[in-house]
């Protein structure tokens, strides 16, 4: 019997061998030519969410992108005068957060994104007393809102960001820190209790932004005042100002009768210097788009006649090698017609080779700016080595 165990054992031992070596046979045979090697993660990727993942990573600068995206210039027309400020959206309704001495007084308020659309806005809530007012825009829904922090766990040395639109520059950022913590002042007609110190200077345009935690990225104060002298100036904690803002987003109030809808007839609205300034503006975003990694963004801010002609997935794989563009100069010339602008920009990109190292290239490019449905789209392009 055991003899038998034996060579049934030794019969099973032998055919698993023989399989063994004929899988092995076949597929030296018929695999030998398949080659294996490392490959650029950024480069040959191409699934789109790991993609995505592997080359736009969570920094200092990818934050202020997304946040900016949320962040608006306000224009305010009142009976004898214009101002501008700054606010951004904090929920899904499509409203925005400013200080109330932004949008006091308004006949009519004008509220332009960070792809320089352009919407009318209705204030449904502004604080008599407390510097904090809501303007809704009922388009602006489809727009992820700022994450706010309300808790305000804010320390004396931490890092701040305030983005706006100082004396009307449209998406700026200034760094600093808290510099103190509980400071009471009175701008008539307004008190201001316990609001933070910061070192960023705030100036005209500043007014209504929103004070980022450099850490987070949640919002953690509105931008509202400022000192002449020296970087010094002030914020309202959003916790401060929560429950009333929220308030007015619940039960809106009706301040003045403008329907929050795109403007109309936005090119015979604005003049030439402006539109030649937001084609400029534009042409510089759509390149923040493209060297944060942000493609869909960029893709967005093409025509509709060049979104035919090039699919998405074509578009972001032209530039899947590219890691950083510089836009280095930038001209816009208005058509006759004045419809329409002639956007020349040098730019430096930053460029991944097949070897994995990085090189340094230069272009000028040339791109027609015009509205489009009234949104500012980017209608054709061209560029060449330099």
């Amino acid at each position: 019997m055991k003899n038998k165990h034996l060579i049934l054992s030794s019969c099973c031992a032998l055919v698993l061998l023989l399989l063994g070596g004929l899988a092995y046979h076949f597929i030296t045979k018929h695999y030998s030519h398949y080659h294996v090697g490392s490959v650029s993660s950024i480069v040959k990727l191409s699934n789109k969410q790991t993609t995505a993942q592997a080359t736009k990573k969570i920094t200092l600068k990818t934050i202020i992108h997304d946040s900016q995206k949320a962040v608006v210039q306000i224009q305010v027309k009142n009976s004898d005068s214009e101002t501008i400020g700054s606010g951004f959206l904090y929920d899904s309704r499509g409203d925005i957060i400013t200080n109330a001495h932004v949008v006091s007084g308004a006949k009519t308020v004008t509220v332009k994104t960070s792809d320089a659309k352009t919407y009318e806005g209705k204030v449904i809530g502004i604080g008599q007393t407390t510097d904090v007012a809501v303007v809704r825009v009922d388009k602006m829904t489809d727009i992820p809102p700022l994450e706010l922090e309300a808790k305000g766990n804010v320390q004396v040395g931490d890092d701040i960001i305030a983005l706006g639109s100082p004396l009307g520059l449209q998406n700026t950022v200034t760094p600093g820190i808290i510099s103190g913590t509980n400071r009471d002042f009175t701008i008539d007609p307004f008190k201001y209790h316990h609001v933070y110190q910061i070192s960023a200077p705030i100036t005209h345009g500043n007014s209504g932004g929103p004070l980022i935690d450099e850490k987070t990225g949640k919002v953690i104060a509105i931008n509202s005042a400022g000192m002449e002298e020296g970087n010094i100036a002030f914020s309202i904690p959003i916790k401060s100002v929560l429950d009333q803002v929220t308030d007015w987003s619940e039960h809106p109030q009706t301040i003045n009768g403008i329907n929050g809808s795109m403007t109309q007839n936005a090119t015979q609205q604005e003049t030439g210097d402006t539109l030649k300034s937001d084609a400029e503006y534009l042409i510089k975003y759509f390149y923040e788009d493209l060297s944060t990694h942000d493609y869909v963004s960029a893709y967005a801010l093409l025509g509709s006649d060049w979104q035919k002609r090039v699919a998405y997935d074509t578009f972001r794989e032209g530039y899947l090698s590219t890691m950083k563009i510089t836009v280095d100069n930038v001209t816009g010339s208005l058509s006759t017609d004045g419809k329409q602008v002639t956007v020349i920009a040098k730019i430096t990109a930053q460029e991944l080779s097949n070897n994995g190292e990085t090189t340094d290239a230069k272009y000028q490019v040339t791109y027609t700016v015009g509205y489009e449905n009234d949104e500012l789209k980017i209608k054709t392009g061209k560029g060449k080595a330099l």
